[in-house]
């Protein structure tokens, strides 16, 4: 009874401190993206957020853990540091074992990536993703070779979300420079239905939808 109270403590540990638990009798690690994905620099006292030194070694810890036969990417952000998410998101896609992620809620900006760098992406009917060109704020000094790196910067997320899903580069770009739908921005806001059929997402579906695929890898070796 000790040992089983000490595993639940540290369960509740772990998701309080990490939003990290495990599914499955332990065979799947679950990691939560919530809020803002936070980089270089810590965000205001009051806002949600998700730390990229925590999320790359509890990726690390179950690539390496011979338990983990599964790891599932629970997402609902409004974006955050780019570079912080996109390494996040390379290091899913770099992950020997099977990966799925959900959408819940939304998946918006450098959550697009984080969503597609899973072997399988999911995402619920009501949740919405958008997509929307690099933007940076503060001062910018030396206009030209700031466009430039915000241009190299948006190659990167395109080549990264393309190569990891069914959209095409051309219709990426084409929704992101959208200019008819967000009335203060430049972009385009699309439910579960339209992002598996732009081929952005594989599929409608749910937690359930997600640990039955990651299950079924698991038998199959």
């Amino acid at each position: 009874m000790e040992n089983e109270n000490q595993m639940s403590e540290e369960k509740r540990s772990e998701i309080e401190d990490l939003g990290t638990t495990v599914a499955d009798g332990g065979h799947i690690r679950i990691i939560t993206v919530i809020g803002q994905i936070e980089g270089h620099y810590a965000l205001g006292e009051g806002q949600k957020s998700t730390k990229y030194e925590h999320i790359i070694p509890i990726l690390a810890d179950a690539e390496d853990d011979p338990k983990i036969t599964g790891i599932l990417t629970l997402i609902n952000t409004m974006g955050g540091d780019v570079e912080a998410g996109l390494a996040i998101s390379e290091l899913i896609a770099g992950l020997s074992k099977p990966t799925a992620s959900i959408v819940l809620g939304g998946g918006h900006s450098i959550g697009v990536p984080l969503a597609v760098a899973a072997d399988r992406s999911f995402i619920v009917p009501s949740a919405t993703m958008t997509l929307h060109p690099v933007r940076m704020n503060g001062t910018v000094i030396g206009v030209p070779q700031t466009y430039a790196y915000l241009r190299r910067m948006q190659e990167r997320i395109i080549g990264f979300i393309t190569s990891h899903s069914r959209i095409s580069a051309d219709n990426l770009r084409r929704l992101m420079l959208n200019t008819d739908e967000l009335a203060n921005d430049v972009g385009t806001i699309i439910d579960g239905g339209e992002a598996v059929a732009c081929g952005l997402i594989d599929e409608i579906g749910g937690l359930s939808d997600a640990l039955e695929y990651l299950k079924n890898r698991s038998r199959q070796g």
